[in-house]
């Protein structure tokens, strides 16, 4: 039977190799995608491979169309037809009120977690869709919980671009019901990537229930579930993975 192939945007760090790591042990060939860290990727395609899947590393910044032309290209030519997608990629902004907030972090934040996440959707849809040629499949969106915490006095800016992910899954459910894609989301809370300040850390996990940060893994196998055929009759749903909060 062909293997499935999924894309994971922003697949070299974090969330995003958590998530191709696991999807390579699951049966499914990965194309990771990075912006710029290759040695990273490197390590997450090996990861894979080591698995028995097939995988490759394409570097993309997913907010330039020429882009994400490109890298679905690649995809076409190295791993076949897509089936699958994460879209990952996200800009997180230093911490800082609204008022400090620059409009160069502004655009920069909207360009990759939105305008990004649309021009990468709109690719996987033209290949996976049962309406042109496609096999159906899934595409999981990761939000994140501030879409409905705000985070106020941190990067309320960052907060609304995933609300607009949150928007995006549920409209996207509804229009490609019928061309044999399901659309979910996922709302990680804080998780250990690496990237957040530590101040932030320790201002939110006493907020959090379960009194801790997640694991990359932990988002990994939500996300893996949404794409798996055990979640054959979910679309439009929006899963928390956020501890509690």
């Amino acid at each position: 039977m062909e293997r499935p192939v999924l894309l994971v945007t922003g697949g070299g760090r974090g969330i995003g190799a958590a998530i191709s790591k696991l999807a390579g042990a699951r049966g499914f060939d990965v194309a990771v995608n990075y912006r710029q860290d290759a040695a990273a990727a490197a390590g997450v395609v090996d990861a894979v491979k080591a698995s028995g899947a097939r995988a490759v590393a394409i570097q993309a910044d997913v907010s330039r169309e020429a882009d994400v032309e490109r890298l679905f290209a690649e995809v076409d030519s190295r791993l076949g037809r897509l089936t699958h997608l994460v879209f990952n990629s996200a800009i997180t902004p230093k911490l800082s009120r609204v008022e400090s907030m620059s409009t160069e972090a502004l655009k920069e934040v909207f360009d990759v977690n939105v305008i990004g996440a649309f021009m990468v959707t709109r690719a996987a849809i033209a290949r996976i869709s049962t309406r042109h040629g496609g096999r159906g499949g899934a595409i999981v969106l990761v939000s994140s919980i501030t879409a409905v915490l705000g985070a106020p006095n941190a990067y309320v800016w960052y907060a609304a671009s995933k609300g607009a992910i949150n928007t995006m899954a549920t409209g996207l459910s509804l229009e490609l019901a019928e061309d044999g894609i399901r659309v979910n989301a996922v709302m990680p809370g804080l998780t250990d990537t690496g990237t957040t300040e530590p101040e932030r850390i320790a201002q939110v996990v006493p907020m959090i229930p379960l009194k801790r940060i997640g694991q990359p893994d932990e988002v990994a196998r939500s996300v893996l579930f949404l794409l798996s055929d055990e979640a054959s009759y979910v679309t439009g749903a929006n899963l928390k993975v956020s501890g509690g909060r």
